[in-house]
């Protein structure tokens, strides 16, 4: 759908730690974020409606109030808006339509051959798991994110089926498409971080408080947004068009004046730069934060669907960046690494 989108090219090919080349389309690059929040709403409004946002939300609701029921409609649905969503410059990730994916398929395998509710919660939960085991290629993360969002009950009876679905997808994911990082790490921060004194906790402890303050903030401005967007352009079609407009418009003038989008789509070749030390100014890094969390919630408002875990990754890491890059400035003696306040952040 990137390719598609953003140079009209039927191509699977994509790197999404590196930065894509500018679209040849100039400043028709913002319509594609319109075209696309257009197709998403009508997909949504006509077939699934459940497929709207982010998805995590959906299954938890379904799980507490629904005995675990969701439409198999929703796979494809959720798929195919995310995708586009994302692929047209969407600021969303790709996180949470894989777990609402995961989810509607262990319900619907559940459905069609009958089975209990208490084993149709399990095979949420192992689909939910499964799907962010193989997008971050790490089973026990997918473990983990089951056992604290989506496990009703935890015993051997529902933690094996999900320990054996993540590590099974896993192996898929890593067979189609290799076995590395999500991101990668420069490995010298490890012998670096070693020797770190007192004083550099404690500054990490400081990137904790701010780097909580600023997920609230996110958190609060994606309701806001939402909320806004919802009420003074009721009309979701409209929502849509002015929404995307703006977020086009954003990576449209970052593309113009620093050669790359930026914050369009899951933004890892973003997270990649700093992890790298190749963004170097603090004052941009936090530009590009505010920009990710205004676009991210503005998607998101204007009925686009897709997760909220890659922008929170991305806020994070460019907080974390430019925060040791202030605490050099002040503090010189203290030499700390960017890529350690970026992956710490």
């Amino acid at each position: 759908m990137h390719n598609l989108f953003f140079y009209g090219k039927f191509n699977s090919n994509f790197n999404d730690l590196h930065h894509s080349a500018l679209s040849p389309w100039g400043a028709g690059i913002i319509l594609a974020p319109v075209v696309g929040g257009v197709i998403v709403v009508w997909l949504v409004r006509n077939f699934a409606p459940e497929a709207k946002g982010h998805g995590v939300p959906e299954v938890m609701d379904a799980i507490y109030y629904r005995a675990g029921i969701i439409r198999p409609v929703v796979v494809l649905v959720k798929a195919l808006a995310s995708a586009i969503t994302i692929g047209s410059g969407g600021s969303v990730g790709r996180e949470g339509p894989i777990i609402q994916i995961g989810a509607a398929f262990g319900s619907s395998l559940a459905q069609w051959i009958r089975l209990p509710e208490w084993q149709r919660l399990g095979l949420i939960a192992a689909g939910a798991g499964a799907g962010i085991a193989a997008t971050f290629n790490t089973p026990v993360g997918g473990v983990l994110f089951a056992v604290e969002l989506m496990l009703v009950e935890i015993s051997a009876r529902t933690l094996v089926p999900v320990m054996i679905a993540t590590g099974t997808a896993t192996l898929i994911s890593r067979l189609l498409l290799g076995d590395y990082p999500s991101f990668i790490i420069p490995p010298d921060i490890i012998a670096h971080t070693a020797h770190m004194g007192t004083v550099n906790y404690l500054l990490f402890a400081i990137l904790g408080i701010l780097v909580g303050a600023v997920g609230l903030f996110f958190t609060r401005m994606l309701y806001w947004t939402e909320d806004f967007l919802e009420k003074w352009l009721p009309h979701p079609y409209l929502r849509a068009v002015l929404g995307m407009a703006a977020v086009g418009a954003t990576i449209y003038l970052l593309g113009l004046s620093t050669g790359q989008y930026y914050v369009e789509g899951v933004g890892y070749a973003t997270v990649q730069d700093v992890l790298n030390s190749t963004l170097l100014n603090p004052a941009f890094l936090l530009l590009l934060v505010l920009l990710k969390i205004l676009s991210f919630s503005v998607t998101l408002g204007a009925g686009g669907s897709g997760g909220v875990f890659s922008p929170s990754l991305y806020v994070g890491a460019l907080l974390g960046g430019a925060f040791v890059l202030l605490a050099n400035l002040l503090f010189p003696s203290l030499q700390l690494h960017l890529a350690t306040g970026a992956a710490l952040g």
